[in-house]
């Protein structure tokens, strides 16, 4: 333990009070009942006030729908993920065996939110402002690298919008298949003009698919 406490207090310039709070927020179900999902629920509570007033502060300028992306391009699982691996942090993960050996310490989806459980977890054993303040920290780089004007609408917007301005039916979504057990990989399909251009991609969420696949239409629609 001491060598994880030592890593926290490196990596997220925080040493916790009760250890046991931070052993829990990175303990996995599959290790054991008293895992970290508590603690995820309530870092991703902590972790979307304190990104909204970042923004809200630093972006004042910007109007609703702006910074609502941008914080959505901040807290969602792929950059979460991201930064999670920047702090090593899947180093630390406790994990059951069948997830050590399937590669469980990669796993983007344990490593976000192994990350919103340490950020509740240090809400829960310093407070707020001790959370904001490693938010703070380890987001940085992040905010202030945003460019407001580069944060365009997403690709399934963009398509609904361009088939409206000529009177066509909206785009119509199907999901295909799933693949995988624990880290799920989704198969959608877009189609538009009654089929007339259809689209399949993938993606770790339903989201991400079918943005995938509006950006294919998209392309489509280009060449044709």
């Amino acid at each position: 333990m001491q060598a994880t406490k030592a890593w926290c207090e490196k990596k997220f310039h925080y040493r916790f009070k009760d250890d046991i709070l931070l052993q829990t927020a990175l303990t996995h179900r599959s290790h054991s009942v008293n895992n970290n999902e508590r603690l995820e629920f309530l870092g991703d509570a902590v972790l979307d006030l304190v990104i909204s007033e970042l923004l809200y502060q630093f972006y004042s300028e910007q109007t609703e729908g702006s910074l609502s992306r941008m914080r959505s391009n901040l807290v969602k699982g792929d950059t979460l993920a991201a930064l999670a691996k920047e702090l090593d942090l899947g180093d630390y993960l406790i994990l059951g065996k069948g997830e050590k050996t399937s590669g469980g310490r990669e796993r983007r989806s344990l490593l976000s939110d192994a990350l919103e459980a340490i950020i509740g977890a240090i809400f829960q054993d310093g407070g707020f402002v001790k959370a904001k303040n490693v938010i703070h920290k380890i987001f940085d780089s992040r905010i202030q690298a945003l460019d407001p004007k580069s944060e365009h609408k997403d690709h399934k917007s963009i398509l609904q919008e361009r088939l409206q301005a000529v009177k066509q039916e909206l785009p119509e979504y199907a999901l295909i298949r799933t693949e995988g057990k624990h880290d799920k990989t989704f198969v959608v399909q877009c189609s538009i003009q009654s089929g007339k251009i259809v689209t399949q991609a993938s993606g770790q969420t339903l989201r991400i698919a079918e943005q995938k696949a509006a950006s294919k239409v998209l392309e489509a629609m280009q060449n044709d």
